[in-house]
């Protein structure tokens, strides 16, 4: 297998397009600006599929060895070696397809999106970037080439969002990213300093060695390792209480949203833990965290989606809401179901953002679906594609989420008591899910325009064909089936879970989650198609809650009370006494003091009196006499002075 020698380009040609455009874009012509942005993500997508030839396969056989190439000496220090590595095997393949398949599908729909923009070639850059260091998290063969990634998904997130710099609300989005970010990334390092001083490497080869060669070894330390490797996923991943900046980096371009919600840095948290899962399968105590994280934030997002008006808004809260199914699947140790419905999740994910992005051209910009209706005539492309989207996310036989997230619930289901309590979380979600998505399909899509002042049309072939592509695979990305996705990672993750119950209980399982979802869209079409008066009536009704869960629960005011305000206000303190008073005006009195003092010294010699003048002129005259003499004088005792001129 000669492709993986040169695995090293995948990451390294999305580098080369964003240095391209980041210096020269701004006096290059348009058309080879999207050359260069889009060839650097189709020609890693190429590599990833060429390198791919010896691991595609689905049968039970026997495990190929991870290829590892670029292991060159990177930090030697003590006993500490580090090599920059990347490993490639199944569970990174399966990433890298994701990433730079569907990554060069979203950088296609931008050149027609963001065709007018002015910051075109800074917009290419940033998306090449974010490329360049989501496939080094992928690919590194170590703990800490995996942070360097994961902190560099977090720089070209916060680029991204505050893309339009100039609103305030973008630029404050991007910073919000960035600061919440930075709180799991924190945890992310002391795990990594934990793992550092416990197993004296970084490399997850090493680790998984060491952990083997002591199979009693459990819970302890690996458990707060997997705890702080857990806080860095919430934040990534946009997990609870971290998910807060997830909804306001709908600020930036929509093809953004699409990049940073289906394909690339939340999905890095699902792909850490799964990566790691030698550590979690040693802690039953955090991997109990893990799945109660997942079902709680699936629920919790899923409710705030249902009172969103906003198109974007309510599929960054689904985002969030199915993040919360992978790290249900990663809790229960079915990470094989994680990373299937993390792939499913991508293309559907993609695909409602892309179509919203189209929904939004056609509109002239507007995002608030009150203000839409009626555009399945105007916009039949958008509209069937979108249709295969919003299917597949509420898991309804035979698209491509029925399969993944049936395998998450069947797997939860196994666990016991515990495991049935989380599944059943996980089923009303998914009711959840059909509710707030066929509202938001009925809204968008059916009854009478809403808006005088929009003239809809349909979006050019830049951005239909990538929505064609990404709704053939929501329809069918799943038909592979978890049995031969589990077969096929299970050399990376281990073996898929056994069944634990018996007869014919998966199916029935299977069709009740499509019962459910069905349920929750005829309760949308009641009230958004056949009675769409109803839910102002509902919501005059209960004016409590629906205040509640539109505020999303007034979490960003309570984090504002909590943390943000006493924070600017210790830092207005310090900054006014401390910097201000203390430091700055200390100085100022100090040097104030000196002058003071000397001038009150020079003072007494400047008197104005001639006299005075005479007599110390007449003193340093007699002092430079002495000065000259002295030497002389000594002389002639046989001592002799060495200063200049002597």
């Amino acid at each position: 297998m000669n492709a993986p020698l040169h695995l090293w380009l995948i990451p390294l040609l999305p580098f080369a397009g964003f240095l391209l455009n980041g210096i020269l874009g701004g006096r290059l012509p348009k058309p080879l600006v999207t050359a260069i942005g889009l060839l650097a993500p189709l020609a890693s997508f190429a590599l990833v599929v060429n390198a791919a030839r010896g691991l595609i396969g689905f049968g039970p056989a026997p495990a190929m060895p991870a290829v590892e190439t670029c292991p060159f000496p990177w930090i030697s220090v003590g006993t500490l070696h580090v090599n920059f590595s990347f490993v490639l095997d199944h569970l990174s393949l399966v990433m890298l397809l994701v990433v730079t398949g569907v990554g060069f599908l979203i950088h296609l729909y931008s050149v027609g999106y963001m065709h007018d923009d002015p910051g075109y070639a800074r917009y290419f850059s940033y998306l090449n970037l974010f490329l360049f260091f989501m496939t080094t998290l992928v690919l590194a063969g170590n703990v800490l080439l995996m942070f360097v990634g994961w902190e560099g998904v977090g720089l070209a997130s916060y680029l991204l969002i505050g893309f339009w710099f100039q609103k305030k609300s973008a630029a404050d989005a991007g910073k919000k990213a960035f600061i919440v970010n930075r709180i799991g990334d924190f945890g992310f390092l002391i795990g990594i300093f934990l793992l550092l001083g416990n197993f004296g490497t970084l490399t997850f080869s090493e680790i998984s060695a060491k952990l083997a060669a002591q199979p009693a070894w459990t819970g302890g330390i690996l458990t707060a390792i997997c705890l702080c490797l857990l806080v860095g996923a919430t934040g990534k991943s946009a997990q609870l209480p971290l998910y807060v900046w997830l909804p306001d980096a709908m600020e930036g371009p929509t093809p953004v949203s699409a990049l940073i919600h289906a394909a690339t840095m939340v999905t890095a948290g699902v792909y850490m833990i799964a990566r790691t899962h030698f550590l979690f399968d040693r802690s039953p105590y955090a991997l109990g965290v893990v799945a109660i994280v997942g079902a709680a934030t699936a629920f919790f997002a899923a409710t705030m989606g249902l009172a969103q008006n906003d198109i974007k808004r309510v599929l960054a809260y689904s985002t969030i809401s199915q993040l919360g199914y992978m790290f249900l699947g990663c809790g229960v140790a079915a990470y094989s179901a994680a990373i299937f419905h993390l792939m499913t999740h991508a293309f559907f994910k993609a695909l409602l953002f892309l179509a919203a992005g189209s929904v939004i051209h056609a509109m002239g910009g507007e995002q608030d679906m009150r203000k839409m209706g009626g555009l399945r005539t105007k916009l039949p492309v958008t509209f069937w594609t979108m249709t295969a989207a919003v299917f597949a996310i509420c898991g309804i036989f035979p698209f491509a989420g029925f399969f993944s997230k049936d395998a998450i619930l069947y797997a939860a289901f196994q666990q016991g008591a515990g495991g049935k309590a989380l599944w059943f979380v996980g089923l009303v979600t998914a009711l959840l899910t059909a509710l707030y998505m066929f509202r938001l399909w009925y809204m968008t899509f059916f009854g009478e325009m809403r808006s005088h002042d929009a003239h809809p049309h349909e979006a050019p072939f830049t951005m239909l064909a990538p929505l064609v592509i990404l709704g053939i695979l929501s329809v069918c990305g799943g038909w592979i089936g978890i049995e031969r996705f589990g077969n096929y990672l299970a050399p990376a993750v281990g073996p898929r879970i056994a069944s634990g119950v018996g007869g014919h209980t998966e199916l029935w399982l299977s069709i009740l989650a499509v019962l459910v979802a069905l349920e929750g869209w005829l309760i949308a079409d009641k009230y958004y198609r056949r009675k769409p008066e109803r839910p102002a009536q509902l919501v005059s009704h209960m004016p409590g809650v629906y205040n509640l869960v539109a505020n999303k629960y007034y979490v960003d005011e309570l984090y504002g009370a909590v943390f943000v305000k006493p924070l600017l206000a210790g830092s207005r303190y310090l900054l006014d006494w401390v910097v201000d008073t203390a430091i700055l005006g200390g100085a100022a009195w100090f040097l104030g003091g000196i002058a003071t003092f000397s001038g009150a010294i020079l003072q007494r010699w400047q008197s104005g009196n001639l006299r005075s003048y005479a007599a110390w002129l007449a003193a340093g005259a007699a002092a430079l006499l002495l000065f000259a003499l002295i030497p002389f004088l000594l002389g002639t005792y046989g001592i002799h002075l060495h200063w200049a001129g002597y």
